[in-house]
């Protein structure tokens, strides 16, 4: 891991009023739940990642793919600010050199969406400065990556999977750790220098029944592979970004997303709702609605 503040990720790129603007940031609390759910982080030593963090939320950033590889929140379900107002003005990290990062250029002109990873009412909460001040955070280019702009049923549950949670799964204190980021895998196809992930992941942990508890999830934006396999995945418009199918959204087993990942979940999987015995065509379970999701061992 490197420090936020190593000279080996590039200089900041605003001067030093900037620079102090973010310096105040806790981000996010690993003992937040009560019991230690720590930061995820790659377990591959060799892996460079930059630990940024922000209000309520930390960002683990991998410079070498200019995008997060986890970022993880702290959400307190009985002090969010709901009315907050939507902040538009995506900027960069000064703390980081701005070609470390997924910036404007890659979405300008084109489909694709800056979809949050951490989602923007989430750490959100507090009084009314330190909600405002988590919300302007959320528009830092270091929480997005490219995304479908295509509004569909997968899209849409998977962006209300924390409340869902928080009213159906931690009824009693309504806090949760969501982790959540994109699979960063080899094979993503390449647009204007950045690699696009195809899928995106998160683990949402809080406290069921007096222990820990974990559920996990998986967005899968790949082409059609239905159609023709090579104008799916190299596209018909040269310059164009890939092409990506609807999304389609997931419950699948923790230690998948270890697996898929190569991030450390530290006691996550062993904390798992969903059973891992499933016959390997059920191990994921594609959901068509929230009441779908496994909250309870069986």
């Amino acid at each position: 891991m490197i420090p936020s503040d190593s000279p080996r990720v590039g200089e900041a790129t605003a001067g030093a009023a900037s620079r102090d603007s973010l310096a105040n940031r806790a981000g996010y609390d690993e003992h937040f739940l009560g019991v230690q759910v720590p930061l995820p982080m790659p377990s591959r030593p060799e892996v460079e990642t930059v630990v940024l963090p922000y209000t309520h939320f930390t960002v683990v950033l991998r410079p070498d793919r200019r995008m997060a590889a986890a970022t993880a929140v702290c959400i307190d379900g009985r002090r969010l600010l709901e009315d907050t107002p939507r902040e538009s003005n995506w900027r960069f990290d000064p703390r980081l050199a701005e070609s470390r990062q997924t910036g404007k250029d890659v979405y300008r002109d084109n489909s694709l969406d800056k979809g949050h990873l951490v989602r923007r009412l989430d750490p959100v909460w507090g009084e009314a400065a330190e909600a405002n001040q988590a919300n302007d955070d959320t528009f830092h280019y270091t929480n997005a990556a490219p995304q479908a702009d295509v509004f569909n049923q997968g899209k849409e549950l998977w962006q209300g999977l924390e409340n869902y949670l928080l009213d159906n799964a931690a009824r009693f204190d309504r806090k949760l750790a969501v982790l959540t980021g994109p699979v960063l895998h080899d094979s993503d196809p390449p647009y204007r220098g950045v690699q696009v992930p195809l899928r995106f992941w998160k683990v949402a942990a809080f406290i069921q029944d007096g222990a820990l508890a974990a559920t996990a999830y998986v967005l899968d934006q790949s082409p059609d592979l239905t159609r023709d396999a090579d104008r799916a995945l190299v596209g018909a418009t040269p310059g164009a970004p890939p092409p990506l199918g609807a999304f389609r959204t997931f419950q699948v087993p923790v230690s998948d997303v270890v697996e898929l990942t190569s991030l450390d979940l530290g006691p996550l999987p062993d904390a798992d709702l969903m059973p891992v015995v499933r016959a390997p065509r059920e191990r994921w379970m594609r959901l068509a609605a929230h009441d779908d999701i496994v909250l309870r061992r069986g």
